[in-house]
């Protein structure tokens, strides 16, 4: 499975867990399983460091297609050894399969914070 289909994957299990819904564990891989379950175990702290790094905006306002991709790109930079560069550019790619309109404001939204939350990481 190719890196962009598994992170595509993760943002569908996160954004089914922010609607409150159920998946069937058996339909994901266990790499897959694990990093949704390293996700949710630092939730909180991940739920920080997006919030410290908006600027004029609340975390409760992002959309929950957004909030997914943010996520899962911010557990990847502050909890594993990935180039946060590589991250940034898979969530932008996703968020114009899965959450840009053709204004390219998530895409902008997104690389801006995900770019202040690089910077923050990197103190």
């Amino acid at each position: 499975m190719r890196r962009t289909e598994f992170r595509e994957k993760v943002i569908h299990l996160l954004y089914i867990n922010s609607m409150d819904g159920s998946f069937e564990a058996d339909d994901f891989s266990k790499e897959i399983l694990e990093r949704y379950d390293g996700i949710l175990s630092n939730l909180i702290a991940i739920d920080d460091i997006i919030a410290k790094n908006l600027v004029r905006y609340t975390i409760d306002r992002l959309n929950l297609v957004d909030l997914a991709i943010l996520r899962n790109a911010t557990y990847e930079m502050a909890y594993t050894k990935l180039p946060k560069s590589i991250s940034i550019n898979e969530a932008i790619n996703l968020t114009k399969k899965l959450s840009n309109l053709e204004d390219d404001q998530a895409k902008r939204f997104n690389n801006k914070l995900l770019d202040n939350i690089r910077k923050f990481l990197e103190k």
